[in-house]
């Protein structure tokens, strides 16, 4: 078995400095560290470019230089992607190849010849075959998308074959397998060891694991969880590659017609049809109001040829995907980041020249109408009502399988985190050690009701 892991980093670009510096301290930093002390770990990276640009602006130069290492070495690739990770099966092609270019172009700047991209990455893993087209247009071999997205009458994937898009040619697909990616992502394999052991018989079979998740997991979102990637990479079981060296070790090829997928996708929603629910839900009229301000805001620089200048630049960054995301209730809300996005393209609008005075009122009367429905839902229950319905379903969903984990794999977990406490609070960082205390209080919760 060949173990192809993929990672993810991004922060918004209406993130915090205090965000940036926090996230990349917590977990870019010590994921690349660690890489670069493991020369026999590989995996695919991709870091949308407004994210460099946020590492050179906040205190992340090193983090920079560790990944052109790791590039210049061939430990690593990056892959292609939306600058400002936008949802680009729902915004136009124009504006989807703008955002390539974009991204391109800044991964030139900073990684100069070591930046070699074969594969892309759609921000959110919001797939289409048109944006699939997109990617094979720019010059990509190979796009990643979520397990769902595999035609359900072939299913399961077979992950000893390559699969390519039909009517693409030799343009490959790869699944990530939702699975395997959620154990490692949620905590359920606390250890290298615990992974291994669950993969059993696949361990001697001639296949790839494939797993996809954020970045941002390991040291920010889950404490101490930086020190499993590395355990796992350290396994002598399993051996890793990057995902466009998966085309040398498998030879079989199958052409398929994948379907709309992402990431955050679930089995309702594909019965639903609307794979795309937690940025665009018919249901939710905060969504129905964004969209119509985004693409007010997209139609405004497009017809009074805005090309070029600040006000293009705006819209660049204003088509972000979070607001929609943190507009979902899904369980995920932020009526901050709904507002910043709001006001964004807002003042796209209001700053184009040659806008008729009519859309301006219709843009800010859209802004202020999502601001105050976002406060209504607020007081209303509506926001509480949904994510509460969604973390039952998650909880159902998720809990079912889960594996009582070794009490001395537990241990294991507590001690390594418990030399990160004594580590953290000798630099004062007081904070990061109360998180990392209650996951060990959590463990410790678990291996009592086991």
């Amino acid at each position: 078995m060949i173990w192809a892991n993929f990672l993810h980093f991004y922060q918004p670009p209406t993130q915090k400095p205090f965000w940036v510096r926090k996230i990349t301290h917590e977990s870019y930093r010590k994921i690349v560290e660690g890489l670069l002390e493991h020369p026999q770990a590989r995996l695919t990276l991709n870091v949308n470019a407004v994210l460099v640009e946020l590492l050179d602006k906040y205190d992340g130069k090193d983090v920079i230089a560790g990944i052109k290492k790791l590039l210049a070495r061939g430990q690593i690739e990056l892959t292609g992607s939306a600058k400002f990770h936008p949802l680009l099966p729902k915004i136009p092609a124009r504006e989807a190849k703008r955002q390539i270019a974009l991204n391109d172009a800044t991964h030139r700047k900073y990684f100069g010849k070591h930046y070699h991209p074969r594969g892309f990455f759609p921000p959110e893993m919001a797939f289409s075959v048109d944006v699939a087209q997109l990617a094979k247009d720019a010059g990509f071999e190979w796009v990643i998308v979520d397990e769902l997205s595999f035609p359900p009458k072939k299913m399961p994937v077979d992950y000893s074959k390559i699969y390519t898009v039909k009517g693409l040619d030799d343009f490959a697909i790869f699944f990530r397998e939702r699975r395997m990616s959620y154990k490692i992502l949620s905590g359920q394999l606390g250890t290298g060891n615990l992974l291994v052991q669950s993969l059993g018989d696949r361990l001697k079979r001639h296949e790839y694991l494939l797993t996809a998740m954020d970045g941002e997991t390991f040291g920010h979102h889950r404490p101490g969880m930086e020190h499993l990637l590395f355990e796992i990479y350290q396994s002598q079981k399993l051996k890793t590659c990057i995902i466009s060296d998966l085309k040398d070790h498998f030879e079989q090829r199958e052409a398929i017609s994948p379907l709309p997928s992402t990431w955050a996708l679930m089995e309702k929603d594909l019965e639903k049809r609307t794979p795309f629910a937690r940025w665009l839900d018919r249901g939710n009229i905060i969504h129905t109001m964004q969209w119509e301000l985004a693409n007010l805001a997209m139609d405004a620089v497009h017809r009074y040829g805005h090309n070029r200048g600040p006000v293009r630049a705006m819209l660049d960054r204003a088509i972000h995907s979070d607001q929609f995301w943190w507009a979902s209730a899904k369980p995920w809300w932020s009526l901050e980041m709904i507002e910043r996005g709001a006001k964004e393209l807002r003042d796209v609008v209001l700053q184009t020249r040659g806008t008729p005075a009519k859309a301006k009122q219709r843009a800010h009367a859209l802004y202020q109408k999502i601001l105050y429905t976002g406060f209504d839902w607020q007081r209303e229950g509506i926001v509480e009502a949904l994510a509460k319905q969604e973390d039952e379903e998650i909880r159902q969903r998720t809990d079912e399988g889960m594996p009582k984990l070794p009490k001395h794999e537990v241990e294991k977990i507590i001690r390594n985190l418990s030399r990160e406490i004594r580590v953290v609070v000798r630099r004062q960082e007081f904070e990061r050690a109360a998180q990392l205390r209650d996951r060990v209080s959590e463990l410790r919760r678990y291996i009592a009701g086991r």
